[in-house]
């Protein structure tokens, strides 16, 4: 066969192998018999090994695996992966609608549907091919697991139809029960270690080297959510029915997989529906997501730092297990904050054996009334550290004691703290207290601060106790020799930490002011302070009003904010830190030099709904020209870009305090 009629040739099978294949595996109507199917797909395999030059990079021989990955890349989402906030009652539900209803005075349309219990994936497609498939990750970065991707049937490979020319589309990679069932009956007749459930089955498969591997274990997918910048429909239901139509396995209202309603008992009556059947479902599902069905109103209600506004996750109740408690012993966080800590006769929980769970703080354990020796529920209610829910008081023995809670330190002994309005208890010795020492370390090496390959848990522990670290400052003095004289550290260790540590010299600014560990400042919050305030000098001698001003920061990261730089011990290290060469200013873009700061000193609020930009867009202009966000109308408001559907409140307040308000149209006209 020649060259061109073996291209020919290739082309007629993918095409006809895809098909099959989304007949099978999305539709559940297989057109052929599997026999069928292997035959075109092994002629397939012989001609691509005749023709390698002729494979394309979405062969449907990709399925079957084969490639080998030692390390994942680490690939940053162009939009973040945010989770969602949980909730766990009736109550929660009402609470997100009437949230919902104050800042739109309109209709708001809902969509509900399955939360699937597997791992969630972003598809990146071009020109109709799938070209990456990256993992949630931290929801800023994620690992590239394409090559493992391609092995999951149900996902394709190739669209149909008038699919956009570039855009992602998000889901859940689950294990269908039945797949799990037969791998851990050959693992039985192995002799090996059973898998303990689906998720975690489906989430370590997905990170195995081999492909091939993958392939075998029968990794299915549902897709539910589009992102892109051309995408045909206004609303979340729309575009899934798009995405149906150019191939992708999507929730079914056919099957009440999915459901559109306007009221808050649709919502009820979805859950209550699925309550009922979710164990006759072939895979698990773990709750119900409930999301603002239309993207202007989405865009509209926006984000928090952690989750999008509109949308919310109902758990359903979690399965309980009885054991006893046997101790209580107290953790110190990095923070201080003390946390005590259930230690438990064994019990298996979901497929895990927990020996351990949180008692969260004193008032919960009061609440419990719970005593040494007491029968006690137990559940992972959505967490991963299973939690104490309740006590067989009935069951109580006449041995068991009440808890009396500590009253100092458990690693330095200093009296504890209660702070007003706070539920935790503290310790406050931060530069004498080792768990607070070293936690705060681990902190800022951490992968989202200053991401210092080499270094470790362990390792800082070491370098502690030995005498080589007493504080973040230090890292950047570490000595080679007496690295070397420790226990598990040869030179190549010793050269990866050091090259780690100076390769943190480059992290910008954004990260080092998450890094250092202000209490109450995520990595989103340092992000907004470090576009805002431009320097750590500036953060520094800001007021409380100059801090509640920025858009997202409330009164408690700002008292948060001036409470450090109060500390001496923490300017000192600062100061080192900035010896070193560490990043403690914004370093002005390509495209940001040269460009004129017309909006500097003005202090602007973005609301409403605009034509030509996104709200996000506006906010990155304004600080691009130097002005600054705010998320709240004060006297120091300069104007309001008030877009369509602004909310009456702020317009209200806005008319008050005699706050300009400027169209869309004129601030372009203002800043061109």
């Amino acid at each position: 066969m020649d060259k061109s009629t073996a291209q020919l040739k290739i082309q007629k099978l993918s095409k006809e192998l895809h098909e099959h294949n989304y007949s099978y595996y999305v539709l559940s109507q297989p057109t052929i018999t599997d026999y069928q199917f292997d035959v075109m797909l092994q002629e397939l395999i012989k001609l691509e090994e005749q023709f390698p030059e002729l494979i394309d990079e979405n062969s449907p021989t990709k399925r079957v695996g084969g490639a080998i990955t030692k390390e994942f890349d680490t690939v940053i989402h162009n939009h973040r992966m945010l989770s969602l906030s949980n909730s766990y009652s009736r109550q929660d539900l009402i609470d997100f609608e009437k949230r919902i209803q104050k800042l739109i005075e309109e209709e708001v349309e809902y969509v509900c549907e399955l939360k699937y219990d597997g791992v969630a994936i972003g598809l990146r497609y071009l020109d109709g091919k799938l070209v990456q498939a990256v993992t949630r990750g931290d929801g800023t970065r994620g690992d590239d697991v394409t090559n493992n991707v391609k092995t999951i049937r149900s996902i394709p490979l190739e669209l149909k139809g008038d699919y956009p020319k570039e855009f992602e589309i998000r889901g859940e990679i689950f294990l269908p029960l039945k797949a799990f069932e037969k791998l851990n009956k050959e693992k039985e007749s192995a002799g090996e270690t059973l898998m303990a459930n689906p998720r975690n089955t489906a989430s370590g498969t997905l990170k195995m080297q081999s492909s091939k591997v993958v392939a075998k274990r029968g990794l299915d997918c549902y897709l539910y959510y589009l992102l892109g910048e051309n995408l045909s429909e206004k609303t979340h239901l729309g575009n899934l029915k798009k995405a149906a139509e150019w191939g992708f396995k999507v929730p079914l209202e056919s099957e009440r997989m999915i459901e559109k309603t306007n009221s808050i008992r649709g919502i009820l009556d979805f859950i209550a529906f699925w309550n009922e059947r979710r164990r006759e479902l072939p895979f698990e599902v773990d709750g119900i997501v409930i999301k603002v069905n239309s993207y202007q109103k989405q865009e509209l209600l926006g984000f928090t730092s952690k989750s999008p506004r509109w949308a919310i996750a109902y758990k359903f109740e979690t399965e309980q297990a009885v054991t006893v408690l046997n101790s209580v012993s107290y953790q110190v966080g990095r923070t201080g904050a003390v946390t005590p800590v259930a230690n438990l006769e064994p019990v298996s929980l979901l497929g895990t054996v927990v020996k351990r769970a949180s008692l969260h703080n004193k008032d919960q354990i009061e609440k419990l009334d719970l005593h040494i020796g007491d029968e006690v529920f137990v559940e992972k209610g959505g967490e991963i550290i299973p939690k104490v829910v309740g006590v067989n008081v009935a069951s109580r023995p006449s041995y068991a004691k009440p808890i009396g809670y500590i009253t100092h330190c458990p690693e330095c002994a200093s009296a504890l703290v209660r702070k007003e309005g706070e539920a935790n208890h503290y310790c406050l010795n931060e530069n004498g207290c080792s768990p607070q020492i070293t936690g705060k370390i681990q902190h800022y090496i951490s992968r989202k601060a200053m991401d210092i390959d080499g270094l470790g848990g362990e390792t800082v522990e070491q370098f502690y106790k030995a005498g080589l670290i007493k504080d973040i400052a230090d890292l950047y003095s570490l000595d080679p020799l007496k690295m070397l004289s420790l226990e598990r550290m040869a030179d190549k260790s010793v050269n990866n930490i050091l090259k780690g540590v100076k390769d943190s010299l480059k992290i910008p600014f954004e990260q080092v002011l998450f890094a250092i560990g202000i209490r109450f400042v995520g990595s989103t919050v340092a992000k907004t302070l470090a576009r805002n305030f431009k320097n750590i000098d500036n953060l520094k001698t800001a007021t409380l009003e100059e801090l509640i001003e920025v858009d997202e920061i409330g009164v408690k990261i700002a008292e948060s904010v001036q409470e450090f730089f109060k500390d001496d011990k923490n300017i000192e290290v600062i100061s080192r830190l900035k010896a070193a060469g560490v990043q403690f200013a914004v370093k002005e873009s390509d495209e940001d030099i040269g460009v004129e700061k017309i909006l500097t000193g003005k202090s602007i609020v973005v609301s409403g709904v605009f034509q030509k930009f996104t709200r996000e867009e506006l906010k990155k202009t304004i600080e691009r020209l130097g002005g600054k966000n705010a998320g709240s109308i004060s006297k120091k408001t300069s104007f309001i870009i008030a877009g369509e559907k602004m909310g009456p409140s702020k317009l209200q307040k806005a008319e008050k305090m005699g706050v300009k308000l400027i169209s869309e149209e004129e601030f372009i006209q203002m800043i061109s």
